[in-house]
């Protein structure tokens, strides 16, 4: 290998793992592997596929097939043939024709037409995370046979991209595991809340109620008394209720989006409390799906704030876009509260988990309050 294609080579792998660590979540993290392998050797195709425990795949990402074309071959590819050897050897694959080899098994009428193919394990230790395989190599000026090959120095490309591809694929995992664990640690937390919120409130509801009772018959205007008590503690516990509902409902962020799922919860709200919420929207692209989630977490906590803390009459939900990112503000006309005497009295109203929120994607949190004049609460998030 000369050392002007060495340099080429290691500049464009440096290139292809920048990308793979600028994403968390692991389908983007292959998707980014493969569009990587695909153009770092010019291949007109290459896939990655993820095994799971039953003889197929539990992921499978492609790059080079259009929508409709993936959608015409038909199911994922079983582990059988060159793809089993890889998975089941850790051995790369460097094929002049695929179909020549006697492992190859045939494909279905629907998928493109490929020859040369070069496959390689993405390995972590003894774990056999994936296959990366690529087929079709351009070249030019085209060989008389019409057809190209994928070379020893191809290998060598793809063997150290497969090596960063582990890491990034093992970082990705270990992101999604944390955060099932703060997930189930806000569960936790909600749980915690409507025990000593609503419990404690319906349990004054019952003594104010027996109260009531006893007074009927020798103090029934002291009853009377009573009795608002419990209309207004039974009103305080359905608030209580809903908020926890709101909150355990889970995010269809996945299937239907940021835009759609913020205003599905801003409607639940408006309907369930006295105050008017409403929700706006301008110019929003799609974001990140770590952004997405951090942005529906802090709205819904500056949701909760504004509703069961500020005494707010109207609460208003924007997001809009600023160039590849989004900005999303919160804005309510309630109580407000001085943020640095909130800070000394230990007291935080969510503040230090939303400002986590934003940090932990790269975003911002700026919040603007004071007594008597309500709350902007104001997140910026980067985009993609």
């Amino acid at each position: 290998m000369s050392s002007r294609s060495s340099r080429r080579g290691i500049e464009a792998v440096s290139a292809a793992v920048l990308a793979m660590s600028r994403h968390q979540e692991v389908r983007e993290v292959l998707q980014t592997i493969v569009t990587s392998a695909r153009e770092l050797l010019d291949a007109e195709y290459a896939a990655l596929g993820v095994p799971d425990d039953h003889g197929g795949f539990a992921q499978f990402v492609v790059d080079g097939v259009s929508d409709d074309q993936w959608k015409a071959i038909g199911p994922l590819p079983r582990q059988h043939g060159v793809l089993a050897a890889m998975l089941h050897e850790a051995t790369p694959q460097r094929l002049a024709d695929v179909k020549e080899d006697p492992r190859f098994g045939g494909w279905p009428s629907a998928h493109p037409d490929m020859a040369d193919f070069l496959g390689m394990p993405v390995v972590d230790g003894d774990e056999i995370l994936g296959a990366l395989f690529l087929a079709n190599k351009r070249c030019a000026p085209r060989p008389p046979d019409g057809g190209c090959a994928f070379t020893e120095e191809d290998e060598e490309l793809l063997r150290t991209l497969a090596a960063h591809a582990a890491i990034a694929l093992t970082n990705a995992r270990l992101y999604e595991r944390s955060r099932e664990l703060t997930l189930a640690g806000e569960r936790a937390r909600i749980a915690h809340e409507l025990h000593d919120a609503v419990s404690q409130k319906l349990f004054s509801l019952r003594l104010t109620a027996q109260a009531a009772s006893a007074l009927v018959d020798r103090d029934p205007a002291r009853a009377r008394e009573e009795l608002k008590q419990v209309a207004a503690l039974a009103a305080e516990a359905a608030d209580e209720l809903r908020a926890v509902v709101v909150e355990l409902r889970p995010a269809a962020l996945d299937e239907d989006g940021l835009l759609a799922t913020l205003r599905t919860q801003v409607d639940v709200l408006d309907r369930a409390h006295s105050a008017r919420v409403s929700f706006g929207h301008r110019h929003v692209r799609a974001l990140p799906a770590a952004q997405e989630e951090a942005v529906l977490r802090v709205a819904q906590e500056a949701l909760h704030n504004a509703l069961r803390h500020a005494d707010a009459a109207s609460v208003a939900v924007l997001l809009e876009g600023r160039g590849r990112g989004a900005v999303l503000t919160v804005t309510d006309d309630g109580r407000g509260f001085d943020p640095s005497a909130v800070r000394r009295a230990g007291r935080h109203l969510g503040l230090v988990s939303m400002r986590d929120r934003a940090d932990g994607v790269g975003g911002c949190l700026t919040v603007d309050s004071a007594p008597g004049r309500g709350t902007v609460i104001e997140m910026e998030v980067p985009g993609g």
